[in-house]
């Protein structure tokens, strides 16, 4: 799937990513884990994201990635994340194709964030995207054109662009399960 900034690029070109997208099963409501990632970060500072990055040598597959990646960024070990599969791939404005995992994630489980690259971790009740009042659309000209993007704010935090791209994938999946 394009994403809101995705350039016109050959298939080949995107540089291959992952990310997981944490299913938090609390008694009685779910929500998703983010982080904001800190300032000083190259690609995409002070963002709200999924834990997740570019897919390494050693990695056997997206899945890998997006655990490897969640291990390092946050301390969540894999052995708390129940895969669920892969939501469609994401293309992001700055050339890379996220492949999001869904994974439940069962408490009890304690995080350590990387300070380096994570400022902070919180959780939305999935409720919150499941209701359309809460999806907005903006546009910004990026690079002499112009481009809309989703964005679901809450609560102080401005989430938008791939993240809430694949929040998108997710709520059009759950929506055709209704």
């Amino acid at each position: 799937m394009a994403g809101d900034f995705a350039p016109e690029l050959p298939e080949t070109a995107y540089k291959a990513a992952a990310v997981l997208v944490p299913l938090i099963a609390r008694e009685g409501e779910e929500s998703l884990l983010f982080t904001k990632r800190t300032d000083h970060l190259h690609h995409h500072p002070g963002q709200i994201s999924f834990p997740g990055g570019r897919v390494e040598a050693g990695d056997a597959s997206p899945v890998e990635t997006a655990l490897r990646e969640t291990e390092e960024e946050i301390g969540l070990h894999r052995r708390h994340v129940e895969l669920l599969g892969a939501l469609p791939d994401y293309l992001t404005g700055t050339g890379f194709r996220v492949t999001p995992v869904v994974g439940v994630v069962r408490p009890p489980f304690e995080l350590t964030l990387d300070a380096f690259e994570v400022a902070e971790a919180f959780e939305v009740p999935l409720a919150h995207f499941l209701d359309p009042a809460n999806h907005e659309a903006h546009s910004i000209v990026h690079e002499g054109r112009l481009r809309t993007f989703h964005a679901m704010p809450y609560q102080g935090y401005f989430i938008w662009g791939a993240t809430a791209g694949i929040i998108m994938s997710l709520y059009r999946l759950l929506g055709q399960r209704s």
